[in-house]
């Protein structure tokens, strides 16, 4: 049987000061040990699983004589239960480790997404329209919050200041928190159902956005005035008036329009080649030029500087140039809604189909199944459309003025 060790006191504890291993006795196999520099720590020498296992117990005099004989009891209780301590503190620890990586806040988790997402997004204004409403509206709530902690009392909290409101800034700001959410989830951040859930959930808790605020859509010019419109639109200098010219002909978008370059058009061809980056949904998107729009460009003056269609004082127009034209000529319609105006004039006053009035706005296919079977862009048809169109604007008398 081998010799017990003597059982020391605290005090005679505080005198070990010899390098080497020192047995303190009261628990078997727990020693002091002592380095060449003097650091004194506690190790539980003990038979784990069939092998001479050391512990370490803590660091002497932070862990006392009676904390390390405690820790040295319980260790040992386990070992005698077949259990093994060592084992079982690296998996304590490697817990403590994953849940630390795994509690995000609800900002930090906002900030991720944005970065992850942006690359989806048509626009810069886009991703500033992200933060904006996050930071302004929900960061202050629980931006602060662990994303796993955050529940529909919170959200709740974010939302009906401001459901009633704001109602659209409110809608659109509960559908961004909750794609946070399912990528926080997805993440393996939390766990649950979505608190920000509309259907079958907040939609039992707040009011329907569309009873209680009437949807705003982008102010369009009517049909029957855009050609008086443009017969004064052309009287404007600048190219800021040029380039709104060439949205209403073209249908398309102020920001394709601003950002259009010279090596997109063929004007042999008529075809103005929009690249995918630049376009909403992240698909070329060829535009059929009208013998209007062609006649357009033509009059155009090349800059030596830069190859902008519409270039601005610096470089690409600014996203308010082509609205202050509208301002200034006395209208209170917006760019964008010549995009409207043109899908009116479509359905109203021709008989072209509406899959062809949509492809020419490049609007997404909204069936998957059609979208996949889809392969051209029907560009002969639209460009029949488009002429159709540019001859309609040209029919009233350019003197007469926008009603």
């Amino acid at each position: 049987m081998p010799k017990k060790a003597p059982e020391l006191g605290a005090l005679q504890v505080s005198r070990l000061a010899k390098p080497g291993a020192h047995a303190v006795g009261g628990v078997a196999g727990l020693q002091l040990k002592i380095n060449e520099e003097g650091a004194r720590s506690w190790v539980l020498r003990a038979m784990v699983a069939g092998k001479r296992r050391d512990m370490g117990l803590g660091g002497f005099p932070d862990v006392t004589l009676a904390e390390a004989k405690q820790r040295a009891r319980e260790a040992r209780a386990v070992i005698h239960a077949g259990g093994d301590p060592i084992q079982a503190r690296r998996e304590a620890r490697s817990a403590v480790v994953a849940a630390s990586a795994k509690a995000k806040t609800f900002d930090q988790c906002s900030s991720a997404y944005i970065k992850a997402k942006s690359g989806e997004w048509a626009n810069a204004k886009h991703h500033t329209q992200w933060e904006t409403t996050l930071e302004t509206y929900a960061s202050p709530v629980i931006g602060a919050l662990l994303v796993a902690d955050v529940d529909v009392s919170n959200v709740l909290k974010v939302l009906e200041p401001i459901w009633t409101t704001k109602t659209e800034t409110a809608s659109r700001l509960r559908g961004r928190i909750e794609s946070i959410l399912d990528w926080a989830t997805a993440r393996g951040y939390r766990a649950g159902e979505n608190p920000a859930r509309w259907r079958g959930h907040l939609d039992q808790l707040l009011a329907k956005p569309k009873k209680i605020a009437k949807v705003q859509h982008h102010e369009a010019l009517r049909v029957d005035a855009v050609a008086a419109f443009m017969a004064d639109l052309r009287e404007v200098e600048g190219s800021s008036a040029r380039a709104l010219e060439f949205v209403v002909l073209t249908a398309g978008r102020s920001g394709e329009v601003r950002g259009s370059r010279w090596p997109e058009i063929d004007l042999e061809a008529r075809i103005w080649t929009v690249p995918a980056e630049r376009m909403k949904a992240k698909k070329e998107h060829r535009v059929p030029l009208s013998t209007q729009a062609v006649e357009l460009l033509q009059r155009l003056t090349k800059s030596e500087t830069t190859d902008l269609l519409f270039p601005g004082r610096k470089d690409v127009l600014s996203d308010m140039s082509m609205t202050a034209v509208m301002r200034r000529m006395g209208l209170t319609a917006v760019p964008h809604g010549f995009r409207s105006t043109f899908r009116d004039w479509a359905a109203e006053h021709t008989n072209y189909p509406r899959d062809l009035a949509e492809m020419a706005l490049a609007h997404a296919i909204e069936s998957a199944v059609e979208a996949a079977y889809r392969r051209g862009d029907m560009l002969t048809k639209r460009a029949a459309m488009m002429q159709a169109w540019a001859d309609f604007i040209d029919q009233l008398s350019k003197s007469k003025k926008v009603a």
